[in-house]
């Protein structure tokens, strides 16, 4: 099975991005960052979504792929309910909600044990970046490169487009939770 293949299996959701060129590059995307990282497609059913949770019991995938999920029906939901009042552009919200953690697979790094650390590079630059240089890398249109740079809380320092707010709730709603369980926890 080509590195391609794997993505495809993992990302059964490209499926849902209409626009094949767009999809091709999402794709091409998450293949580039595969071939820059020490993971394998295999370990994103393995590795935590997050390090800042101690024994998080979500892999990275399951979270990556709510995110998408919970991102998608936002936007139908806002389409059927607000129609034209607030557009959102179903493809780009897609695109980047698949790709929002796609630079974890260059900050991300086995621990030498079968755990999970942050590398040396992810110590310098987080994800939102380094996903966004992927992305710029795979020709991705600025729309969704946005949405990479803006679904975490460096987002919080520019204005963020319509779908781009969709997938930065997405995420933090299915991350907050493990937080505010761990505060919980240590009160």
């Amino acid at each position: 099975m080509t590195l391609r293949d794997e993505v495809e299996r993992i990302w059964p959701e490209l499926e849902w991005i209409e626009n094949d060129g767009l999809r091709e590059k999402v794709t091409a995307c998450w293949v580039r960052a595969f071939e820059r990282s020490p993971l394998e497609p295999e370990d994103l059913s393995r590795i935590p979504f997050t390090l800042k949770v101690p024994d998080c019991p979500v892999s990275f995938l399951a979270h990556k792929r709510l995110v998408v999920h919970v991102a998608r029906q936002s936007g139908l939901s806002i389409r059927e309910l607000f129609g034209e009042a607030l557009p959102v552009d179903m493809d780009t919200l897609i695109a980047g909600a698949i790709l929002a953690d796609v630079g974890k697979l260059l900050e991300y790094e086995g621990d030498g044990t079968g755990g999970t650390r942050q590398s040396m590079r992810g110590r310098y630059l987080r994800h939102p970046f380094t996903g966004v240089a992927l992305a710029m890398e795979a020709g991705l249109p600025d729309a969704v490169c946005h949405i990479v740079a803006t679904h975490a809380g460096e987002g919080n320092m520019v204005a963020r487009t319509t779908e781009a707010w969709i997938v930065h709730h997405a995420d933090f709603m299915t991350y907050e939770p493990f937080v505010s369980r761990l505060d919980a926890s240590h009160s």
